[in-house]
């Protein structure tokens, strides 16, 4: 395991101005730590707790563009619903999230190697209409990725040595 760490001023300049850049301040903390990009070879070098925080960022950054069909298409289906992301989305507290993501799993296992074939721009855009199945999934994750994002940031919180040490200047 790497030792993430960020700076206590940083963080507490985050934490003053929203939940979004208190979590920002840990997930460049670990971004910064395993070389600017999450991928197989250095996974090993994070716990799963910082696995996590960083796999919700990348899923509300692909849902809150693009919505389930954009993050599958894009390769991450397997990221996320081949693993145990939803386990550990319900051991953080995030029992109605978790819930979602099984629904959006049983999507991907019906649907995801369609969606995530090679396909012209307009191709990519037909299938929102094709996958409409997905649509409500996209919905629920908009109208409550504030609170969602809040109870994150909220254990993220109660559990900073999960996820970096602070080091006071």
């Amino acid at each position: 395991m790497k030792e993430v760490k960020v700076k206590e001023s940083a963080l507490i300049a985050a934490a003053r101005q929203d939940m979004d850049s208190f979590l920002q301040v840990f997930i460049d903390g670990i971004y910064a730590t395993i070389g600017g990009e999450l991928n197989s070879e250095n996974m090993g070098e994070l716990n799963a707790d910082q696995i996590t925080l960083l796999a919700y960022q990348i899923m509300r950054d692909e849902v809150m563009d693009g919505g389930f069909v954009q993050l599958i298409h894009n390769g991450y289906g397997p990221f996320f619903f081949r693993n145990p992301f939803a386990k550990m989305l319900r051991m953080w507290g995030l029992r109605d999230l978790s819930k979602l993501i099984y629904h959006v799993s049983d999507l991907y296992h019906q649907f995801g190697e369609e969606i995530e074939k090679d396909c012209s721009d307009e191709e990519f855009m037909q299938l929102f209409e094709r996958y409409s199945e997905f649509d409500e999934f996209d919905d629920d994750f908009v109208e409550n990725e504030e609170g969602w994002t809040s109870a994150v940031a909220s254990y993220v919180d109660e559990h900073l040595e999960q996820f970096a040490t602070i080091e006071k200047e």
